[in-house]
């Protein structure tokens, strides 16, 4: 991850927010016993990073998170992963175009347990091997030599993270591990939950934050045109790098940029157009205080109201209720006010009629 970070007037080094699951970790620690577990939490919150801009990758973005803290068992991934399809179909995404892979970093684990590799290493590898898709494997290989990993490790760990078979990696694996019990468990409640359809096991997917501990997954979609829609995974240890006791966690964080850019190909963007419930206008000038009173009359009662604030000839005021699909034109004149009146004109049907300021709904 490339933080956006730089010195400020107090010459002190800062970073803008990158993510909110630190921001998370640190509020459960805050808050302590006082939370009843488990904690279910999500947010849409603004962060940063300082990268190269590519298409669905913007230095500044808006994020939804959701989170599960307290809960052990893969159940938890399994409700994640149940959401973000809910989204997906509710926006007219399917399983078609998009997909998620699957697996889990007590793979990455096993491997690299067989050939002792160092504990404090495993953070490093796991940044390596999330690059595999952005660099030629020759790169990804040098950059495990650096580690000090042999090439026969390195042989060895590649050929499990090309495996796209549960099976198979039960064969390497055998079935007693963690990784291939937790994965056939969240294969087995995908089946429950109805979306097996949109999950395949994909030992590649390790992801790039340090704090994975379990389960990680990613979308994508299945064109290949775009980056990783969204990602997440189990982090069962984060709060103790804060000074908290660990709690199991896992969640999942889903960028607006990325989904933008697929909703634009798919056709489903939607668009939001401007939409006002009342245009109020005075006709003369010294009528501009009489329409503002008009105008805060309807806002106290919940309406929507743009309120002309200079003297303008009708025809502008008719297309500026064109623009903003204006619902009622509301016009203060002279003759009308003198009655405690104004003019109500219905912009659908072009019916029009007078009516007492203190009627006026």
């Amino acid at each position: 991850m490339q933080l956006y970070c730089f010195e400020d007037r107090g010459n002190r080094r800062v970073a803008l927010r990158p993510e909110l699951t630190p921001s998370l970790a640190r509020l459960v620690i805050q808050k302590g016993k006082s939370v009843s577990l488990p904690l279910k939490w999500f947010a849409v919150g603004q962060c940063w990073r300082y990268e190269r801009m590519t298409r669905g990758r913007r230095r500044e973005h808006y994020q939804w998170n959701m989170d599960i803290i307290g809960v052990p068992e893969v159940m938890a991934e399994a409700e994640l992963i149940s959401s973000i399809v809910t989204f997906f179909k509710r926006v007219g995404i399917t399983a078609s175009d998009v997909g998620f892979k699957v697996s889990s970093r007590k793979v990455l684990q096993e491997v690299l347990r067989c050939y002792s590799i160092p504990e404090n290493l495993f953070g490093k590898v796991c940044v390596i091997i999330d690059k595999m898709e952005k660099i030629p494997i020759d790169e990804i290989t040098k950059e495990l030599k650096s580690l000090g990993m042999s090439e026969e490790a390195i042989k060895d760990l590649l050929q499990v993270l090309s495996i796209k078979s549960l099976t198979k990696l039960e064969e390497i694996l055998g079935a007693a591990g963690e990784a291939v019990a937790d994965l056939k468990q969240l294969f087995s409640l995908a089946e429950k939950f109805g979306y097996s359809e949109w999950i395949q096991f994909d030992a590649s997917v390790v992801r790039g934050l340090a704090y994975y501990t379990g389960i990680v997954f990613e979308g994508f979609d299945r064109e290949g045109k775009l980056r990783a829609i969204c990602g997440g995974g189990r982090y069962d240890h984060l709060l103790s790098t804060f000074g908290g006791d660990d709690v199991p966690a896992c969640g999942f964080g889903f960028g607006d940029a990325v989904i933008i850019e697929l909703l634009k190909e798919k056709g489903l963007l939607p668009e939001l157009s401007l939409q006002v419930e009342n245009i109020v206008c005075a006709l003369d000038h010294y009528l501009q205080g009489a329409a503002a009173a008009v105008a805060t009359r309807l806002r106290e009662k919940g309406q929507s109201v743009d309120l002309v604030l200079e003297s303008k000839p009708l025809k502008w005021v008719f297309k500026r209720a064109a623009r903003t699909n204006a619902q009622r034109l509301i016009l203060v004149g002279n003759s009308e006010w003198q009655r405690g009146m104004v003019s109500v004109k219905i912009l659908s049907s072009g019916e029009q009629y007078e009516i007492k300021l203190d009627e006026l709904e």
